[in-house]
């Protein structure tokens, strides 16, 4: 699919791996300048420099810990002088457990990672948008928000706030001509599955293969997602052809959940 984003720039967060990576690579292979925001300095700077870039186009990158937003604000201001146009609030989920065994500090850790550095984000380049008539915000966020996942307590709890928060926002801001939607992937080829999947082995007594088939199995396409089908899904929540999609979840989970 190709898409049409010369002169759009767009912060994609949690850039430097998964599914940010791949929204990174696919948003600029389309004609935009991409900001990645993460933490890892080195991957950020090698992943910036592969970018397909035109002369017209810029990559950059920011360094900061979306699970300390108090010095969120500040990190923008030093390094975000200009105007944005896409937004993509992305990042890895909260450890797996029961949510009765979960402590006050998860919730808290999850919150702000979650929803208060994408609040912060939002605010920091939604001005912008709203005197240009034109912006788009896409959250990465989880099926969850469709149909609780067992074991992932803390990230069921959370991601529903998110996906509230976003509804709320595609309300406040439509007027503007902003879409604010929401893309739940399903069993993605990530590291942050690897780790789930690891966990899940552990737990049953089994191996991490018979976890993945497990997955896989329990979708209609009996796979696994790859990072780059998720991110054509943002592309075309990018594009003009989705200018009427927002307050939105749309599931890319491979026929998934059967409801």
């Amino acid at each position: 699919m190709k898409v049409e984003l010369n002169g759009l720039r767009a912060v994609v967060c949690g850039g430097s791996s998964g599914i940010g990576k791949a929204c990174s690579k696919l948003l600029a292979n389309n004609g935009a300048s991409i900001t990645i925001i993460s933490r890892s300095k080195n991957k950020l700077n090698n992943i910036v420099s592969n970018l397909d870039r035109s002369k017209d186009q810029s990559h950059k990158f920011i360094c900061a810990d979306l699970n300390e937003p108090n010095r969120l604000d500040e990190i923008l201001k030093d390094n975000l002088d200009y105007k944005v146009d896409i937004l993509i609030n992305n990042s890895g989920g909260p450890k797996g457990g029961l949510l009765i065994d979960a402590e006050p500090s998860e919730f808290t850790l999850a919150f702000n990672r979650l929803l208060v550095s994408s609040q912060i984000l939002t605010k920091f380049v939604v001005s912008d948008m709203q005197k240009q008539g034109f912006g788009r915000i896409i959250n990465i966020i989880s099926t969850s928000i469709n149909q609780v996942i067992p074991g992932l307590g803390v990230s069921n709890t959370v991601r529903g706030a998110v996906s509230q928060w976003s509804k709320t926002l595609a309300i406040e801001l439509g007027s503007y001509n902003i879409t604010v939607n929401n893309i739940l992937p399903g069993y993605t080829k990530t590291k942050r599955l690897e780790e789930l999947a690891t966990s899940k082995a552990q737990e049953l007594n089994t191996t991490k293969d018979n976890i993945y088939k497990l997955w896989a199995d329990s979708t209609s396409l009996k796979r696994l997602a790859e990072p780059n089908e998720i991110a054509n899904t943002v592309l075309f929540l990018c594009s003009g052809g989705s200018s009427y999609i927002t307050g939105h979840n749309l599931s890319v989970d491979g026929g998934r959940y059967k409801t």
